[in-house]
């Protein structure tokens, strides 16, 4: 899998061995070693090209003494985090999916992907409104998607969204040269670093709302 993605041309990074997630690692010690431990497939694979990004797993970037603790431990091992500004929630289907696709059932799997791709609309609608209410302005995105069946098959669905709402496509590094993301990478916590700046700064983005799901994702084609 590694090879087909390195091969494609596109880069590679450090999400942890085990995807410890930091607020549940039992010391720092061992989230330190899950994040050495995810370091020599990548190295490998990413021969004579910097590799030093690292994304929290489940956006977790702790708090208090765990974050700064963390950003030490990032910072000795020459890392930048991989932060995240937009997610249209792609792996809360995949388990649905793969249960409808054994089913054979098409029209469930119809249904869901009308419900996720509205809520990408919804979601890139979303991103802009509170992007402009804490920054004042659109800043650079970085999209957080997941490898799986349901990222795969409506990924041409997702693009087509995208680029109707004025997406252009720039590498990690361009869109985090913005300096929203050297701010939002000194604050402890998790989510997206909209959340974090708006939390950080006092902002009430609460009436800001996702669509609200229909399907639930949970039960169907149980």
């Amino acid at each position: 899998m590694l090879d087909i993605w390195r091969n494609a041309g596109y880069p590679l990074g450090n999400h942890g061995y085990d995807h410890l997630n930091l607020n549940r690692a039992k010391t720092i010690a061992a989230w330190t070693a899950d994040v050495v431990a995810g370091e020599p497939m990548v190295a490998k694979h990413m021969t004579g090209r910097d590799w030093h990004y690292y994304r929290f797993p489940n956006l977790a970037a702790g708090t208090g003494e765990r974050h700064i603790a963390a950003a030490d431990v990032l910072k000795t091992r020459r890392y930048r985090v991989a932060d995240v500004s937009i997610a249209f929630s792609d792996w809360v289907y995949t388990d649905a999916y793969v249960r409808c696709l054994a089913r054979g059932d098409q029209t469930s799997i119809a249904a869901m992907k009308v419900q996720y791709l509205r809520g990408v609309d919804d979601g890139i609608a979303q991103m802009k409104a509170v992007s402009r209410r804490v920054y004042g302005r659109v800043i650079p995105q970085v999209l957080l998607m997941h490898l799986g069946g349901w990222s795969a098959v409506t990924l041409p669905g997702v693009m087509a969204r995208l680029d109707r709402a004025g997406a252009r496509y720039v590498t990690l590094k361009r869109a985090q040269a913005d300096a929203a993301y050297a701010y939002a990478n000194k604050l402890p916590g998790g989510g997206s670093i909209l959340q974090r700046t708006a939390k950080a700064n006092k902002l009430d983005v609460s009436d800001i709302v996702k669509l609200k799901s229909v399907i639930d994702v949970k039960q169907i084609c149980r």
